[in-house]
């Protein structure tokens, strides 16, 4: 990941072989190339000029239980919250000398490991709201917060019992949306999958997994 996060954006962040190499996280811009803002610029010669840029966070790995606190889980979620999307980046070759937090290379569990971690935070937050909308919704009848409470129970369904993410339900209407965009859950972001093959694997464009 921390060498990733230097190429992109040409930082000199510490990227070792040993598991929670990063615990602070590492931040940087990078500046997002737009033909079409450098044509504008010339065209109206505005005053000042501000190019559009990413920034771009490298965060501590995700182990499993990471939910309950465990590795640097309680951090590293709390740094996932700040960001908009999540890049997430797996390991899928194998070298002997390269460890591995679980022991052995598999992208799929890696995967697995991370959405359900992402999905039990936010089983937990979506508890919380829904027992505080309870109280003062149902039992203390605030007819104002019964929407929202009955929005929650939807998500409530979707992401406990059905174990799905956020993003991956396509139908939520307007009044849906307000609701997920006051409370962002992590499931909710997007994500984007980086894979790191071996030479030989990006070369013939076929990986056993």
């Amino acid at each position: 990941k921390s060498t990733f996060f230097n190429v992109l954006t040409k930082s000199q962040a510490a990227a070792e072989n040993f598991p929670f190499c990063t615990i602070d996280p590492n931040e940087s811009r990078v500046p997002v190339p737009d033909a079409r803002f450098d044509f504008l610029c010339q065209y109206h010669k505005p005053p000042s000029k501000i190019p559009a840029f990413l920034n771009v966070v490298d965060i501590a790995g995700l182990v499993k239980g990471a939910h309950t606190g465990q590795g640097l889980g309680n951090s590293f979620l709390s740094h996932i919250n700040a960001c908009d999307g999540i890049f997430h980046l797996m390991r899928a070759f194998e070298d002997d000398d390269i460890t591995h937090v679980e022991g052995s290379v598999d992208p799929v569990r890696d995967i697995e490991i991370i959405h359900e971690e992402l999905r039990l935070k936010d089983e937990e937050l979506i508890m919380q709201s829904i027992d505080k909308l309870e109280k003062v919704a149902v039992r203390g009848g605030d007819k104002k917060l019964k929407p929202e409470y009955d929005v929650m129970c939807k998500i409530k369904t979707w992401v406990i019992d059905e174990k799905k993410a956020v993003r991956f339900y396509h139908d939520w209407n307007d009044k849906e949306i307000d609701v997920l965009n006051k409370h962002l859950f992590f499931t909710s972001k997007p994500m984007i999958y980086l894979v790191n093959l071996s030479e030989k694997d990006y070369i013939r464009k076929k990986n056993k997994w």
